[in-house]
């Protein structure tokens, strides 16, 4: 893999983001994938803190699983695109419903670790509430907590690399097996550098984009928000969300063509390191 290589699908995943049906199709599953976030947040704005700790980590897995069935529409439609083939979005939806449906599968796994290393944390939250040992355990066990928080963090990662690796090797496919989890992890096996790498590339406009937005988001809460209902806070958030989805959404849009490049591009440097490998 070369610059010229990485500047060329950089430049035509680029090409094909900014598409009015695609920026129509992408805000409605934004502002859901929103939706569920504000919710979520509402919820924990009251709660103690090992349930807010859910609040948290729950819905960007739920919103995962529903970007991870988008990103393949997306993939097929960018597939036609970039083969200038016509494009009908009604047949490209109707073709991937049974595929959209069977990935919600896959994350299925990561959902249930969570919520194991969610109910553990719980169990170190009931330690601390012992009467008179309670703090003093809550100090010796303080890495407990700090392990599982870790765990979950890590898992978010997984997470986000799974929209980048798997979305496309489960979108030039008929159906969702085990084997493409395995073709992902071979993909990244071969050239971890080149993978990461590509997946930075992917990830910085949307890190960019949703940071700037994030920071807008603090600071308009922190001096403009004032209510403190649950359900106020949550209709306040739900506002700010609809524009934030908008200007995401060409940024979502890219990210999911360049993980189809970069698919490609991989699979292709893969066949080619096979035929040279002696026999």
């Amino acid at each position: 893999m070369n610059w010229n290589e990485v500047e060329h699908i950089f430049n035509r995943s680029l090409k094909f983001t900014f598409s009015k049906r695609k920026l129509l199709c992408a805000v409605p599953v934004l502002i859901f994938c929103g939706l569920i976030i504000v919710c979520f947040r509402a919820l924990g704005a009251k709660s103690n803190d090992w349930i807010a700790l859910s609040m948290t980590f729950l819905p960007i897995f739920f919103s995962s699983t529903l970007l991870l069935a988008f990103g393949i529409l997306l993939t097929r439609i960018y597939h036609h695109e970039v083969k200038g083939l016509p494009v009908s979005y009604k047949e490209t939806l109707a073709d991937s419903k049974g595929l959209m449906v069977e990935v919600a599968y896959l994350a299925v796994p990561l959902i249930l670790l969570y919520l194991l290393l969610w109910i553990v944390l719980g169990i170190f939250y009931l330690f601390k509430e012992i009467p008179i040992v309670g703090s003093a355990l809550g100090v010796i066990l303080s890495f407990g907590p700090f392990l599982l928080l870790l765990g979950s963090y890590l898992l978010s990662v997984v997470n986000l690399g799974g929209l980048f690796f798997v979305t496309p090797s489960v979108a030039f496919k008929s159906s969702a097996q085990i084997e493409i989890l395995h073709g992902a992890w071979k993909r990244l096996r071969f050239s971890p550098f080149s993978n990461l790498a590509l997946m930075g590339i992917g990830l910085f406009p949307l890190i960019l984009v949703a940071g700037l937005m994030l920071i807008a988001a603090v600071v308009t809460g922190n001096t403009y928000v004032v209510a403190e209902n649950p359900f106020a806070i949550g209709v306040e958030w739900f506002f700010i969300m609809l524009p934030f989805s908008a200007l995401l959404s060409p940024a979502v849009i890219f990210f999911f063509n360049f993980s189809a490049e970069s698919h490609v591009l991989m699979v292709k440097k893969m066949k080619e390191a096979e035929c040279e490998s002696p026999s």
